[in-house]
Parts: C-alpha cells; sequence; structure tokens
C-alpha cells in the first residue's frame, strides 16, 4: 500500500532526525545538566518551536496540502505553483511580522514565559537574549513548511523529512567546542538554531526546483485562494498544535522550580521520538492519501486507510510506551547520565517520564485521527477539541503542580488532556460515520497490546540482571560509552522480542512490514 511506503520513507528519516537528536540531548544533558541556564534555553527554545508547530506544520498540514491538492489535479501545475507563492508570500509576511514583534517585546513577554527568573537580572536577561536570537527561526520553518507540502503533494516526501537533521547537526557542532562557561554555550546554541533554519530552507528550495516546483515570493495579496487557506488554517493550526501548546502553557509553569523545565524537556525528548517517527508522519503520509481518495467518491477507501493507519501507529507505539513505564530510569541514566546530569537529575526525568509514557499512545492516536477531519477541510471540530483539552491541561496542571505533585504533575496534565482530545475526536468522527472500527483492528489491538506486555516483561528482565551481564561485553569503554552500549543492546533485544512476539500472535504479519519498505498499489 502506497500509505505504508509513504510513511516508511518518512519515517526513515524522521528516525534518522530523531537518533540524531538523541545524540545531540545526549551531548546537551553533559554540558548544560539540568540547571538554570539549561531552564532558561529549553524554555526559550520551546516558544519559536511552538509557533513553528501551529503556523508551520499545523496551519500547512491542515489546510495548505489538500487545496494544493485541488489546484494541482483541478487546474494543473501552474495554478498549483501560483496559489503556492500566493500563501508562501503572505504567510511569510504574517510570520515576519510575529517574529519581529516577540523579539521587541521580548523583555516585557519574559515575565510570562519565564516567571522564576524574574528576581535574577542576569538569568532573565540572557533568556530574553536567547528567545530573540531563536525566533526567526519560526519563519524559517514556514517557508519549510509550504515547501514541503508541495513536494509531499507529488510524492516527494524524502527531503523535506529528512531536513530536520540539519538542526540536529547544527547544534552536535556546537556542542564539540569548548566554551568557558554555560552561559556562552547556550548563546551559541541559540545561534545554531536559527543557522539551521536557514540551511533548511536552502534545501527545500533547491529540491523544490529540481521538482520544477515555481514557489516565488511577490507582493503579498489576500486572493480568494489565500483567504479560504486562512479560514482553514487558523483552526488547523490551533487543532494539530495542541499537544505543542500544552508543553508551553505547563512549561512556563515548570519555571518555577528550580530544574523541573529541565526535567520535563529530556523526557519530552525520549517521548517524542515515537511521536515524531510514528505519530507526525503517519499523520503526514495519510492527509495526502485520504484527501485523494475522498476527491476520488472512495469513502471504503478512506476508511481503509483510517484503521490501517491507527493500527501501524499503535502497533509500532505501545513497546515504546511499554518501555517508559517499565524501564524509564534505565531508559533516562543511559542516554543522559553523565557530566553535568547527575543521578538525582536521572530519578527526577524518569518520574516525569512515565507520566508522559501514559499519554503517548493519545498524543499518537491525534495525529492520525486529525487527518479525518482535515481531509474534509474541516479544522474547526478539530480545534474546538484542541482548545477544551489546552483548558483542561492548564487546570489540572496548576492543580496539581501547587497541589503538592510538583513537576510530575504538569507531565500527567497533559497527558490526561490528550486523551480527552482522542476521546472527543474518536466520539465524533463515529458518530458523523467519517470512520468505523474495522474487523481486523478489532482483533489486532488486543494482540498488540499482549505482544508489548510480553516485551516488557522481558526488557525490565535485560535492564536488571541482564545488564551486567551485557555491560561486561565492554568493560573497557568506561562508564559512559558503556551505559550507551548496554541502553542500545537493550532496546534492540526488545525490539526483536517484540516483532517475534506480535507475528507470533497475529498482531502484525510479515505482508504488513513489507509494505512499509516496497511500492504497492492501494487496495481496499
Amino acid at each position: 500500500m502506497r500509505l505504508l511506503r509513504n510513511l516508511g520513507v518518512v519515517s526513515a528519516f524522521t528516525f534518522a532526525s530523531r537518533i540524531l537528536g538523541l545524540v545531540r540531548e545526549s551531548l546537551m544533558a553533559g554540558r548544560l545538566g539540568a540547571g538554570p541556564v539549561a531552564d532558561v534555553f529549553f524554555q526559550a527554545l520551546v516558544i519559536p518551536n511552538t509557533f513553528r508547530r501551529v503556523l508551520a506544520e499545523g496551519a500547512f498540514n491542515a489546510a495548505f496540502v489538500p487545496l494544493y491538492a485541488r489546484e494541482l489535479e483541478g487546474k494543473g501545475q501552474a495554478e498549483a505553483d501560483a496559489f503556492a507563492s500566493e500563501a508562501l508570500s503572505v504567510l511569510a509576511s504574517v510570520t515576519l511580522l510575529i517574529v519581529v514583534a516577540i523579539q521587541v517585546l521580548a523583555p516585557w513577554i519574559g515575565y510570562a514565559f519565564f516567571p522564576g527568573q524574574i528576581d535574577d537580572p542576569g538569568l532573565f536577561t540572557l533568556a530574553v537574549l536567547l528567545l530573540q536570537i531563536m525566533m526567526p527561526y519560526t519563519l524559517c520553518m514556514v517557508v519549510t513548511a509550504l515547501i514541503g507540502g508541495g513536494l509531499n503533494s507529488h510524492g516527494r516526501f524524502a527531503t523535506a523529512a529528512g531536513a530536520p537533521m540539519l538542526f540536529n547537526l547544527a547544534l552536535i557542532v556546537v556542542l564539540m567546542f569548548e566554551f568557558a562557561d554555560r552561559e556562552t554555550l547556550a548563546l551559541w546554541l541559540a545561534i545554531g538554531v536559527t543557522a539551521s533554519g536557514v540551511m533548511q530552507v536552502a534545501l527545500l528550495a533547491l529540491a523544490a526546483r529540481r521538482a520544477k516546483l515555481k514557489f516565488t515570493l511577490r507582493a503579498p495579496r489576500l486572493t480568494p485562494r489565500v483567504k479560504r487557506l486562512i479560514a482553514l488554517g487558523i483552526p488547523g493550526a490551533v487543532a494539530a498544535g495542541v499537544t505543542q501548546i500544552n508543553v508551553l502553557v505547563t512549561s512556563s509553569i515548570a519555571m518555577l522550580e528550580d530544574g523541573a523545565r529541565s526535567y520535563l524537556y529530556y523526557s519530552e525528548r525520549l517521548y517524542q521520538l515515537p511521536l515524531g517517527v510514528i505519530g507526525i508522519a503517519m499523520g503526514l503520509a495519510l492527509l495526502p492519501n485520504l484527501a485523494r481518495r475522498l476527491r476520488s467518491g472512495d469513502e471504503a477507501g478512506g476508511n481503509f486507510a483510517m484503521n490501517r493507519s491507527i493500527e501501524i501507529s499503535l502497533a509500532l507505539t505501545l513497546p515504546a510506551v511499554a518501555a517508559m513505564l517499565v524501564i524509564p530510569q534505565f531508559l533516562v541514566g543511559g542516554l543522559f547520565e553523565w557530566g553535568a546530569f547527575t543521578a538525582e537529575h536521572t530519578a527526577n526525568t524518569a518520574m516525569v517520564l512515565i507520566a508522559y509514557g501514559t499519554g503517548l499512545p493519545a498524543f499518537i492516536l491525534i495525529k492520525v485521527l486529525t487527518p479525518g477531519f482535515f481531509a474534509r477541510e474541516d479544522t474547526a471540530t478539530p480545534m474546538r477539541y484542541a482548545l477544551i483539552s489546552v483548558g483542561v491541561n492548564f487546570f489540572l496542571a496548576v492543580t496539581l503542580f501547587f497541589g503538592g505533585v510538583g513537576f510530575v504533575g504538569l507531565a500527567i496534565a497533559t497527558s490526561v488532556a490528550g486523551w480527552i482530545n482522542v476521546l472527543m475526536l474518536t466520539r465524533t468522527l463515529l458518530a458523523r460515520k467519517l470512520w468505523r472500527l474495522d474487523a481486523r483492528l478489532a482483533a489486532r489491538l488486543p494482540r498488540q497490546v499482549l505482544a508489548a506486555a510480553m516485551m516488557a516483561a522481558a526488557v525490565w528482565v535485560l535492564a536488571g540482571p541482564g545488564a551486567d551481564w551485557i555491560t561486561g561485553l565492554a568493560p573497557s569503554l568506561g562508564r559512559y560509552p558503556g551505559q550507551l552500549i548496554v541502553l542500545g543492546a537493550v532496546v534492540a533485544l526488545g525490539a526483536v522480542i517484540y516483532g517475534l512476539a506480535a507475528l507470533a500472535l497475529g498482531a502484525l504479519t510479515r505482508e504488513d512490514l513489507r509494505d512499509l519498505v516496497r511500492r504497492k498499489p492501494d487496495r481496499d
């Protein structure tokens, strides 16, 4: 099935990017640790990242791709290029205004995003400066999202999926140098963030040129097509960016407790690995496929695509969830515990990871369910549910954080809000008969859960008594390389065990795995 092959392409590049991201975060943990400087850097980074998810990934995934595909199929390449150029000009102009406004107002905006640093003028000034340096990254991401959406609509997924690797590579290069203090390192990391955005724009522009897509900047005009894009994009942006909005809300509260933002950040890096590889990749691959089927009147094929997306997403997600719940401290310690990252940091981050792990299936299902609305140009419904989810998250975050649960309560709030969003999306899809659970998915879900449980038991043993045996394979490499080897071995063995269990139980088939890597005709 072409959907699964596209998922395989996107997931492969996204997986490579996320692995580089783990290398980046491991280096960052050893250099920055989980102290005040790390807190303000991570919080400053999450602000442009939120705009990236909302304006770039959210708006374009929800609105631009279906509209561009309609122009392409109905009027041809020239009109599609003209529409893309109109959209690029208007949205880049609006984003530029937002970026400049935040840079100018950063000293005042900082009171909302860095409440715990207000009484420390030096740290607060650093936080504001970091935010100002990194905000242009948002503009770069809006441009790359539009070009990437055009490439995806032409079945060219590789370049757009691989571009984020430049972000990780840029920061890894910075982390390889020695700096006099952590403040200087944070400043250079911020410069690396924006520089990586410029490099991604250049890469996508080159790919578009090779694909003969003519996207050009022109004087911004609110044409009827752009107005339609904005009408669909605003609610779609809110809906698609809800998880990141929830992260921004909880992270601002976390700034009131020293180290809390860092604990949230490092645990986010771990749960966002499967979220990016599976959830976001599946959403990107599903939307064009689903929109194409619905335009041709193939409702049965659209339902098939939705069911297979849920099936594959959960099959690949549940083992990650099991590992996060059973061996969280082993995962965090193996990846991050060295240099400035202490055993105390590991324990605190592991508690947060458990809370996020319970919400991971929800975060991924949101990415899979919302295309069911977006493909029908309904972005308002997911937006309403997203806003309800944000409200629930804020209420629970405040209640739990100040009620004695502390920073772990912030992660619990995000996970609960995610599940509430999933329940609302699912109920509406079923009520409107936009999706129905088919027999194959109903039969495979319990088998996937059982296979994940079998893997969980195995990795619990491997990460305990088994870890000592694996460590003995490389005693001369030192503590940090040794713990990485142990971590990699346990993860690899867990993946093999899950794969074998899933095949034996019928949770997955060999045909499903082959579909991920080879092109086949779509089937009903």
